[in-house]
């Protein structure tokens, strides 16, 4: 049995259909049971709770021979690193109580910084307590940045006719598509033939700056000369709190985007042929952006 947890989200959906496809055993983890109904009535079965129950998750986990692991992004949160610290905790107590022997846990390029790096260093810290656990085998996926995350600014683009971070103009970094992480995870899911700890980057079909992904979405709404503005980052958390984010999420972006700017963030990281997955940015952009764009207000 496969156990997927936040079956409902952008990544644990795909990787419970395509385990479902491939004609395995799969319990789905949600909140809410109908966010996860069309996966019940393919086949899964469902575990409605919490991820910060470690209770509720070490019932769930019993007799699984893998699960996928998570830290659910949220906005309602006053202290993030408690957030993540508390479910990070609670799944590897789970893991462990339950005799789990294989995790896939969704990461994120530069969890190998323990601070400065905002909610990613949230996650070497998840990191480092599963790999703690005696026997244990787990793949941790360091994704690069989503391409979803662009969705958060149709608004901005709309109404400012600029696109802006405070992220440098000429910063390459990896952008991905929540799919292609699913795919890969499904992948180590089904071939389990990894042992101990270990990490692989997931890093999309291209490294972009943000000038070269800010043409790359103006074009795909018919706007090909869109600006490009790099923000300083009090600008930037200040207009991150005018427009509601809390203020612990909006420093963890501030930092982040520091650590991205700092140029440490990266290391270890490599293009190959294991870390290039295909979903580009320019697809992205014509299939999902520009819908989004088109309704936004």
């Amino acid at each position: 049995m496969y156990v997927i947890a936040g079956a409902s989200g952008n990544t644990g959906r795909i990787i419970a259909n395509t385990l479902l496809d491939a004609g395995k055993t799969v319990k789905v983890i949600s909140r809410n049971a109908e966010h996860v109904a069309d996966l019940v009535a393919k086949g899964a079965t469902a575990a409605i709770g919490n991820l910060n129950d470690a209770a509720f998750l070490t019932a769930a986990f019993k007799g699984a021979k893998a699960v996928y692991t998570l830290i659910p992004p949220t906005w309602q949160v006053t202290n993030w690193r408690q957030y993540q610290t508390e479910t990070g905790f609670a799944i590897a107590s789970a893991v462990q109580a339950a005799g789990v022997p294989y995790v896939v846990n969704l990461s994120s390029q530069g969890a190998h910084l323990p601070e400065g790096a905002g909610p990613v260093s949230g996650l070497f810290y998840v990191e480092t307590m599963l790999n703690s656990i005696p026997g244990l085998n787990v793949k941790h996926l360091r994704a690069g940045f989503f391409m979803q995350n662009f969705l958060a600014f149709t608004g901005m683009i709309k109404h400012l006719n600029l696109y802006g971070s405070s992220l440098k103009p000429d910063l390459k970094i990896p952008v991905v598509h929540a799919r292609d992480i699913a795919a890969v995870a499904a992948e180590e899911l089904l071939a389990l033939n990894f042992t101990g700890n270990s990490v692989r980057f997931v890093a999309g079909a291209a490294d972009v700056t943000m000038a070269e992904a800010t043409s790359i979405l103006g074009k795909a709404i018919g706007n090909p000369d869109l600006p490009y503005v790099q923000f300083s980052q009090e600008d930037e958390l200040q207009g991150a709190l005018k427009n509601g984010l809390p203020l612990a999420i909006a420093e963890g972006y501030r930092d982040l985007y520091h650590a991205l700017n700092d140029g440490n963030y990266q290391d270890g990281f490599e293009r190959n042929e294991q870390t290039t997955t295909p979903t580009s940015l320019q697809w992205f952009a014509e299939n999902e952006f520009g819908q989004a764009y088109g309704a936004a207000q």
